[in-house]
């Protein structure tokens, strides 16, 4: 069998298990992700010509392949969220986002730092990358397609945010703003030639300050633009209706074009983008539309590179890892990310079982793979730290992705039901409730 034959038989499988498995695994402790990635290993060990991409040698192939699937679960993502932007009712974003994912950040630095003996620029790298919540694998833990949870959104129990919208804006605009922790490790790894204060100053102006505030002005202005053409043009002929929903397609790149072209946050554009697509006509079908079709392109390519990293484990990207590396690992999944999601969370008024569900489902994925695959891509010889530790980088990186995709595999499906049933349950009365239908019988 040829390459090109086994890539065909990798394509029709991934396209059959995009439309089958949601059905067949509804409620079961298995994924999508996980039937990918056991494919690709399955197909690379029996079929020794099944095509593969060592993510080292190819760092530029990994990191725009990748980079498409990150950016149309973005604006994926956007689109689900049924919760009007608002400083308040975003409470939970901002603590994930502000406290969760520095502090995620700092722990994993810390350990790569401390246990594994990394070099500093090294260790944020590793940080920056395996901090960022995956828009793309967290499927069975996000907001579900557009207006199916308006009601809920709105209820007063819901006034802190949800699960699934807190996984789902968190993932949405986390994938953006571990950039600037990327582009630290880069300067660090290059600051033995420069000033310590120069090149910080330039790091916090540029890559802290402009390229973010870039992605949400241009994110807000092309998400505007392409709403007003999408819901304000006249009503589309039967042709034009076979490409209902392209526009999230089309937003979706031109957002992240020009935005990238400008020196921005393409990510952070996208998302916002979304958001703001999705605020206008707040109730209109249309928006099922948009997210199906965004869907569906996310879906098919987010099998194509689970396949080949299911390939890639099978071909040894995971050898150069140590005993002391695999628990690090189990670490940042068990332990790091729950802990600082719980932090965050301190003086909110989420109720507990909701705080430990986000905080345990701080799912890595494909949004990793983009930014270690980016890094290396974009790394010179100033940076030598980063290249020499590569492989162990990539390793690292795909036991955690592993470990994610199977440990939140198995366990999204039951534990967000028994979160739904809990919070669907009537509430006990309370004692005093119980004494006044008390006294109310005696009287």
């Amino acid at each position: 069998m040829s390459a090109y034959e086994a890539a065909l038989i990798i394509i029709a499988v991934g396209l059959l298990g995009a439309i089958v498995l949601p059905r067949l695994l509804a409620g079961k402790p298995l994924s999508l992700p996980m039937f990918y990635v056991a494919l690709g290993g399955v197909l690379f060990t029996v079929v020794p010509t099944a095509p593969t991409i060592d993510p080292v040698a190819n760092s530029t192939v990994t990191e725009h392949l990748t980079e498409l699937v990150v950016i149309i679960a973005l604006m994926g993502a956007g689109l689900k969220i049924d919760r009007p932007f608002d400083v308040t009712s975003w409470s939970a974003t901002w603590r994930l986002i502000g406290i969760t994912m520095p502090l995620t950040i700092g722990a994993i630095a810390l350990l790569s730092w401390m246990v594994l003996g990394l070099h500093p620029a090294t260790a944020i790298l590793l940080g920056a990358v395996l901090a960022p919540t995956d828009p793309v694998l967290a499927s069975d833990v996000d907001a579900g397609a557009p207006l199916t949870e308006l009601e809920k959104e709105a209820a007063p129990a819901h006034r802190w945010g949800s699960v699934r919208f807190s996984l789902t804006s968190e993932a949405g605009l986390n994938d953006g703003l571990a950039f600037p922790f990327t582009y630290l490790a880069i300067a660090v790894a290059a600051a033995d030639n420069t000033t310590t204060h120069v090149w910080l100053a330039e790091w916090a102006l540029v890559d802290g300050l402009y390229r973010v505030a870039v992605g949400l002005l241009l994110g807000y202005a092309i998400g505007n633009l392409m709403a007003r053409l999408v819901f304000y043009a006249p009503a589309p002929s039967h042709r034009a209706e076979i490409m209902a929903g392209a526009e999230a397609i089309v937003a979706t790149l031109l957002a992240y074009g020009v935005t990238e072209l400008l020196g921005g946050y393409g990510f952070i554009a996208v998302f916002v983008a979304a958001l703001e697509l999705r605020r206008y006509e707040w109730e209109h079908e249309y928006h099922r539309e948009l997210h199906d079709f965004a869907a569906l392109v996310e879906r098919l390519l987010m099998a194509a590179v689970l396949v080949l990293f299911g390939a890639a484990i099978a071909d040894g990207l995971l050898a150069p890892l140590t005993g002391t590396d695999v628990l690090v690992g189990l670490a940042v999944i068990v332990l790091v990310r729950p802990l600082a999601g719980l932090l965050g969370f301190v003086g909110s008024d989420a109720p507990w079982s909701d705080r430990t569900v986000i905080s345990f489902f701080g799912i890595r994925g494909i949004g990793s793979f983009y930014y270690l695959s980016f890094a290396l891509a974009h790394v010179s010889f100033e940076e030598l730290e980063l290249l020499i530790a590569a492989e162990r980088l990539w390793a690292l990186v795909g036991v955690v992705v592993l470990t994610s995709i199977v440990l939140h595999g198995v366990t999204a499906g039951p534990v967000m039901n028994a979160l739904e049933r809990r919070r669907n349950r009537p509430m006990p009365p309370d004692d005093t409730t119980e004494r006044r239908l008390a006294d109310k019988r005696t009287d």
